[in-house]
């Protein structure tokens, strides 16, 4: 990671779970962190506990489905750090329903946080990138998102269909695609940006390990942090273009 020391992070969702954990292994590795997140007092929390670190955070109230918000978010980071070099696409919603019975609403939110922003949020890193010239940044999607009913979050069902949370599937499915979407983009350029989908298996996020998930295996949100380092800690020739994470025992 010593190559992104004093370098320029985004990372979306900073406020808890798996972008606080994110966030906090930047920092440790002298990374200058713009944190985004609706709930910036958990972030300006999490700035306090890092102030001695080498890297530094920036806690920034935005809501990435407001379209003028993330621009002028991007455009504070340019102002005020020069830009961005590494982007994490953490932040997600999900709310299980079935696909004939859940409400507009609901289908509508995982739409424009899961499938929208990130892309927004991509398309801006990789402007402020090209704007500088730089060639050798990373963009990394946790894909991944929040089940509000249990407090969990699972993105294996990125790669498979799982009864009960079709739209959220179906959303990161999308992810995957526009993950390797990004790739062709990025090689018929010759450029060595570098794009990750990381897919976590069952993660405990907030409630006590046996509340939530009872008799099945979990990560923790610094399980998932670590993946991450290790995919933007490998050397500037190697792209890990897809990393999935699950505990050990495995579920289905």
């Amino acid at each position: 990671m010593h190559r992104w020391a004093g370098r320029v992070a985004v990372v979306t969702g900073a406020s808890s779970a798996i972008g606080a954990a994110i966030t906090q292994q930047l920092v440790t590795n002298a990374v200058n962190v713009v944190g985004m997140a609706r709930r910036v007092e958990k972030v300006q929390d999490l700035a306090s506990i890092l102030k001695s670190e080498p890297g530094k955070l920036y806690p920034i109230k935005c809501d990435i489905t407001k379209d003028q918000e993330l621009k002028d978010t991007f455009s504070w980071v340019k102002d005020t750090l020069g830009g961005v070099d590494l982007l994490i696409n953490n932040a997600g919603t999900n709310k299980p329903h079935s696909l004939t019975d859940g409400p507009d609403e609901v289908f509508k939110r995982i739409v424009d946080v899961n499938i929208l922003a990130l892309a927004r949020c991509t398309r801006l890193a990789i402007q402020s990138m090209r704007e500088r010239g730089v060639d050798d940044g990373h963009i990394l999607h946790i894909n991944s998102g929040w089940c509000t009913a249990l407090q969990l979050c699972s993105s294996i069902v990125g790669h498979f269909i799982h009864p009960g949370v079709l739209m959220y599937s179906a959303s990161k499915h999308a992810v995957t695609v526009m993950t390797e979407g990004l790739r062709r983009e990025l090689w018929k350029e010759k450029s060595r940006i570098r794009v990750t989908s990381l897919s976590p298996g069952l993660a405990c996020t907030h409630l006590p390990y046996e509340e939530a998930i009872g008799e099945y295996s979990s990560l923790e949100p610094a399980d998932i942090a670590k993946a991450a380092i290790y995919a933007l800690s490998a050397p500037p020739h190697v792209q890990i273009h897809e990393l999935m994470v699950r505990p050990v025992p495995g579920t289905s």
